[in-house]
């Protein structure tokens, strides 16, 4: 799923971090390197997003402030007052076309941040002074797709056991719900699985599990009585785009137990401008970033009428599966 990382960068305050020794011992061949600041490697300038990718790097680092980030409004809030995300990780170690990531981010490199606790205590304020938080667990990342050897995600379905007001989303491509299949199904959690028709997953989201495989663990979970959430988005206008997701509509239809099923949401591809002005510049081989998109304001997607076209055909072969309640539109 990954290539072991021949380097791993790390901050010299965290070098002796119970969890740095850990993620260390997982990769006794990496070279460790010593350094100030994340950013140091991280951000410096003159850095190539494409050829990182082939041999990616880690590093490790101590988060120091904002635990918390107000949710974008490219992603939907499901009506929750209070959506916020936050960063535990930076970056992926999937290549999907269409990720932002490569936009937003100048290094391929994944970031770790080792000190959870800090990010759980200022999860802990927020909600003494809020009363509830909708908090993603997984937005500039997958964070479950990293818990062989960064296990963040069992240590925040621990602390939820005991935040009654605390509502957290888990979204991933990844297969690793083995990882925390022991964990206590909480109703307060989503595990949010992204999923794609299978010319996409094999075209695009490179390095991805299957849709078989995907389905496999969406299948584990919702057995074990975990609330799941289906997410096709971005849909993609690739050649013949309507078969090929109306077909995944009736694999879903036909392969998982529906009612099972929280909620699945669909939504076209929509990106920040600048982002987009980035991964054009770097990725030139991939078509999907060269369509006619329509531009508003900082947000460039699908024309109005190309968005409409997505929603009624996806709405009526979701129809077909689900109950109009289960359906969301994440983005229009």
């Amino acid at each position: 799923m990954f290539k072991s990382f021949s380097h791993i960068y790390i901050e010299e305050g965290i070098k002796d971090h119970v969890r740095t020794k850990e993620i260390l011992a997982k990769f006794p061949n990496a070279i460790p390197v010593l350094i100030r600041h994340y950013k140091d490697s991280f951000n410096r300038n003159s850095q190539n997003f494409r050829i990182q990718k082939e041999t990616p790097k880690l590093i490790l680092a101590e988060k120091k402030d904002q635990f918390l980030y107000p949710g974008s409004d490219f992603s939907p809030n499901f009506s929750h007052p209070h959506f916020y995300y936050n960063t535990m990780a930076l970056n992926c170690i999937y290549d999907c076309e269409y990720c932002y990531l490569q936009g937003m981010f100048p290094s391929a490199n994944l970031v770790l941040f080792v000190n959870w606790e800090d990010f759980f205590s200022a999860t802990n304020n927020f909600l003494e002074e809020n009363k509830s938080l909708y908090l993603a667990l997984s937005y500039d990342t997958d964070l479950l797709a990293l818990e062989s050897f960064f296990p963040a995600t069992k240590s925040w379905l621990k602390f939820a056991e005991s935040q009654t007001n605390l509502s957290l989303e888990i979204r991933t491509k990844s297969t690793n719900y083995s990882q925390i299949a022991n964990c206590p199904p909480n109703p307060n959690v989503i595990l949010a699985w992204t999923l794609s028709p299978q010319s996409i997953i094999e075209t695009i989201e490179h390095g991805t599990p299957s849709l078989q495989a995907r389905l496999k663990a969406v299948g584990h979970a919702i057995r074990d009585g975990w609330k799941v959430r289906i997410c096709i988005d971005p849909i993609l206008r690739v050649p013949n785009w309507q078969i090929h997701y109306q077909s995944l509509v009736d694999i879903l239809g036909k392969e998982l137990n529906v009612e099972g099923i929280t909620d699945i949401s669909f939504g076209g591809f929509r990106m920040n401008i600048d982002f987009l002005k980035r991964m054009v510049d770097t990725r030139k081989d991939s078509s999907i970033l060269f369509h006619a998109f329509e531009k508003k304001n900082k947000i460039v997607s699908y024309s109005e009428l190309e968005t409409e076209e997505i929603l009624e055909l996806m709405s009526t072969a979701l129809q077909k599966h689900f109950s109009p309640s289960q359906i969301k539109v994440s983005y229009s």
